[in-house]
């Protein structure tokens, strides 16, 4: 297939990596999978087992006047544990190589089916300045918009970390939650070769 670049030109691409039909419940198993990937699972509270102290009855089952209680560790009183405490929790998910690969392919396809993916020849600016690059996006009518580059020069990665809803990634950390999270998507030429070559 050929794809249109902003410059008026037309790049060839392989129609098994850019023309995949879209299987949405391999893409909906990957991003899960990738996003139950991201958690650490290393949050956890004392329970009433794990607080210090509180070994001994506070005071006598009857004749104080007051609620009976076994422990001064108990999570209704001040310096006790947690009634539902967290544990760290293990949220691992396997996907297979292929599948992962699959389902990058029928994002990226969709993306060009519904022209969010935007495809250029060299994308840059003259200087580290967020109001050129912001009005380079302008002019390409991109504003929540995802930079995927092969080399990104160092006005780029300058300009970029003052745009809210721009991000700047390289083609070997592009992923499929990032891919859906923003509107649309600008790779440069190399970058759309490189994507080719480890997705085929």
């Amino acid at each position: 297939m050929d794809i249109a670049l902003s410059s008026g030109e037309s790049l060839e691409l392989n129609d098994s990596v850019f023309g995949a039909e879209l299987n949405v419940p391999l893409v909906s198993q990957v991003v899960q999978a990738y996003l139950a990937n991201g958690h650490t699972g290393t949050k956890a509270h004392k329970s009433r087992s794990d607080v210090h102290g509180g070994g001994h009855k506070p005071w006598r089952q009857k004749g104080t006047g007051r609620a009976r209680a076994g422990t001064s560790r108990s999570p209704i009183w001040r310096g006790g544990g947690v009634t539902f405490a967290a544990r760290p929790t293990h949220r691992h998910v396997k996907v297979n190589r292929k599948m992962y690969r699959k389902a990058m392919c029928c994002i990226l396809s969709e993306l060009i089916r519904q022209n969010r993916l935007v495809a250029t020849s060299k994308f840059d600016i003259d200087a580290p300045k967020t109001s050129k690059l912001k009005t380079t996006l302008a002019d390409l009518n991109l504003s929540n918009c995802l930079l995927v580059l092969s080399n990104p020069s160092q006005n780029i990665q300058r300009a970029v970390s003052n745009l809210k809803h721009v991000e700047l990634l390289s083609t070997s950390r592009l992923n499929p939650v990032d891919l859906l999270h923003f509107e649309n998507v600008l790779v440069d030429s190399e970058g759309l070769k490189r994507l080719e070559e480890s997705l085929s």
